[in-house]
């Protein structure tokens, strides 16, 4: 079971994302905990976000509030509902979240059947929840659960891989020839790459970059490849070296092999499934491109753009460090092409925020939830806590909620519009 631990700021971003896919028809909510159930037993953005607000009201320095965590078995394990909902509160209790607000959701749109959590890192006094380590702490909790339900282990491979360092290039300490070696010699040994761009925005990472040369020989076209050095800004600072030198794994002939050998892997791989929902995530989570960047970074992912001089986006790869591949946005899924992030990033256009139809009603929803019969809820729960001063703690609990205000004025339009 692969885990991915999310860490932002944007807690209706979060929501919205799951909630459509309970809209749609393609997920679920499986739990609920310390959030009150509603009447009917549906839920929207909107109430959810509400729930969340006043451990978010009270936060006193987090910069960043929100958790949101996936849990992925692989595509062959069988896991029931119960068995999910077992999983996401053992999960959360040895992560620390066990007295935190937090809803479990399951998706099904793709063929690996998963969870995602939606939780804070906020307690009710403020502070936030420890968080060191807390990668290793997952890593172990989900060998812990794969064994107990009988899943299929996720990380034997990656195990073997990451003992494996690899040192980018560095123009200033010499012998930039062997540096490149070091490098070029290795890395198809324990990352997998289906292209030549996807190559290149690997080696970038280190320095490097890869150009191929197209000359004859008795009459005949022979391809070649040279590696260049590059230094911090992307700027060549060497002369090339000719692929023979490093080896004829690092040759054209070889690496076109390894690209079909790659692309076979990555098709039945359920890591791609896994980072495609990293990648949208962050698209509802983050505001522009170095927000993106950033939240993907601290998950392990690197993130290369190419631009063409008049800076149109052309190319967007994603680097997965924990699994060792490199997909193009195309490759994950056509809504992560090139053309979707220069649209959002150069024109404004954010893709995939489209307001789905709550399942309650605009009239009923903004009464769903008062904020006095969520008081006493969090009161009630966190009775045996009686000196955190909650109502001191949440000044601002009873003015307009911008979000909350800006979604009902959305419903309100298309409601409008299909009168008209």
């Amino acid at each position: 079971m692969i885990a991915k631990i999310g860490k932002g700021n944007n807690m209706y971003g979060a929501i919205l994302y799951n909630q459509q896919k309970v809209d749609k028809e393609n997920g679920a909510v499986l739990l609920l905990n310390k959030i009150p159930d509603t009447v009917d037993g549906r839920y929207s953005v909107v109430y959810f976000n509400k729930c969340f607000e006043p451990y978010l009201s009270a936060n006193i320095k987090t910069e960043k509030t929100v958790r949101h965590i996936s849990l992925n078995p692989d595509p062959s394990d069988k896991v029931s509902d119960e068995q999910f909902a077992e999983m996401a509160q053992e999960y959360m209790e040895r992560m620390g979240y066990s007295n935190q607000p937090y809803i479990v959701f399951k998706h099904t749109d793709i063929d690996r059947t998963h969870i995602h959590i939606v939780s804070t890192c906020v307690g009710i006094d403020g502070k936030k929840i420890p968080d060191d380590y807390d990668h290793p702490r997952s890593m172990a909790i989900c060998r812990d659960l794969e064994q107990r339900y009988n899943m299929k282990k996720a990380t034997e491979q990656e195990q073997k891989q990451a003992n494996k360092v690899f040192k980018p290039v560095n123009h200033k300490n010499g012998d930039i020839k062997s540096q490149i070696a070091s490098v070029v010699r290795h890395l198809p040994k324990y990352y997998n790459f289906s292209t030549m761009g996807s190559y290149n925005a690997l080696l970038s990472l280190f320095n490097i970059t890869a150009e191929e040369v197209k000359g004859e020989r008795n009459g005949q076209t022979v391809n070649g490849l040279v590696y260049v050095a590059l230094d911090e800004n992307g700027n060549k600072v060497s002369n090339p070296f000719k692929a023979s030198l490093f080896g004829k794994d690092a040759g054209v002939a070889q690496l076109q092999k390894y690209f079909e050998q790659s692309k076979a892997k990555m098709k039945t791989t359920p890591v791609r499934s896994v980072l495609k929902n990293t990648v949208e995530l962050a698209i509802h989570t983050t505001n522009n491109e170095r927000e993106f960047k950033k939240q993907l970074s601290e998950q392990g992912i690197n993130t290369v753009v190419r631009r063409n001089n008049d800076g149109r986006i052309y190319g967007m790869t994603f680097i997965d460090h924990q699994s060792r591949s490199v997909w193009n946005g195309s490759q994950l899924d056509r809504n992560l092409s090139a053309n979707v992030f220069n649209d959002w990033w150069n024109n404004g256009s954010k893709p995939g925020l489209k307001i789905q139809n709550s399942p309650i009603s605009e009239e009923n929803e903004i009464e769903s939830l008062p904020t006095k019969d969520l008081f006493e809820f969090l009161i009630n729960e966190h009775s045996s806590n009686s000196d955190l001063g909650l109502f001191s703690l949440l000044p601002n609990t009873e003015g307009e909620d911008y979000e909350e205000e800006q979604f009902a004025k959305q419903m309100k339009k298309k409601k409008k519009g299909r009168r008209m």
